[in-house]
């Protein structure tokens, strides 16, 4: 009799830009070595630490401001894990780093040698020798949890290896932050517009999960950045959504 697989939570940001034909997502491509998603074209993300949820973080964190008072409120008394979770990920797996800096404007990375400080806390901060809060301190940051949005929940179907319980968030790209892979879990990164991608995939060159195929057919219903910011920012209902395997089904 196999055994019901624990659901870890888990944090995902979609991140936003403007294009010459609406808007574009950053996605990664996980390593085909990687135990789940292998192969697999996904948005930055993943679990939810122990650490994200300390209070320690209040002390540089932006947000959620009065406007999020729904979203707060969906996510539940864990709010401040998911939020610091999603920011965390998508710095580690993509290096784009929703912070503000001392002057109170979205940390861009100026000049070569700031690309490159930023770029060395990433892999210390995936080891877990440092911790997000410490980079805060030492570089003058407050995390952006104002821009960033609750979106959505999905939670993985039983019968799948491993399982994860995701908070999707929507948000904007840091201008200036262009995004990069860490070349250990993920091997390729894209800056692509949901249709794209939606179409490459329906071509077999371009391979999703089930989830983010999901996801992507509602981002495509927007037609502009800053429509589908607006959406996220006033949303008043947040779907759980749990979908089934077919009793035959082997892979999603």
């Amino acid at each position: 009799m196999s055994l019901i697989q624990p659901i870890r939570p888990a944090a995902t940001v979609i991140l936003v830009r403007d294009a010459a034909a609406g808007f574009e997502i950053f996605m990664l491509r996980r390593t085909s070595k990687a135990s789940f998603a292998g192969g697999m074209y996904v948005f930055p993300g993943g679990r939810v630490d122990s650490d994200d949820h300390l209070h320690k973080y209040d002390s540089v964190r932006v947000g959620p401001d009065r406007r999020q008072a729904l979203q707060q409120k969906a996510l539940g008394f864990e709010w401040r894990g998911f939020w610091i979770a999603g920011i965390r990920e998508s710095f580690e797996e993509a290096g784009l780093l929703l912070a503000y800096d001392a002057r109170g404007e979205l940390l861009r990375y100026q000049d070569t040698d700031a690309h490159e400080r930023f770029s060395g806390y990433r892999g210390p901060l995936h080891a877990g020798q440092i911790s997000l809060q410490e980079i805060c301190q030492r570089e003058n940051l407050r995390l952006a949890v104002d821009r960033i949005h609750f979106y959505n929940r999905f939670v993985t179907p039983l019968g799948r290896p491993r399982r994860f319980d995701t908070r999707f968030f929507v948000a904007e790209a840091p201008p200036g932050q262009t995004g990069q892979h860490d070349e250990k879990e993920t091997v390729h990164s894209i800056w692509i517009s949901p249709q794209e991608a939606l179409a490459r995939n329906a071509a077999e060159e371009f391979d999703l999960m089930n989830v983010t195929r999901m996801q992507l057919q509602s981002l495509a219903a927007h037609g502009s950045k800053a429509e589908l910011l607006e959406m996220a920012a006033s949303k008043r209902e947040f779907p759980v959504h749990r979908p089934h395997l077919p009793v035959s089904a082997g892979r999603g």
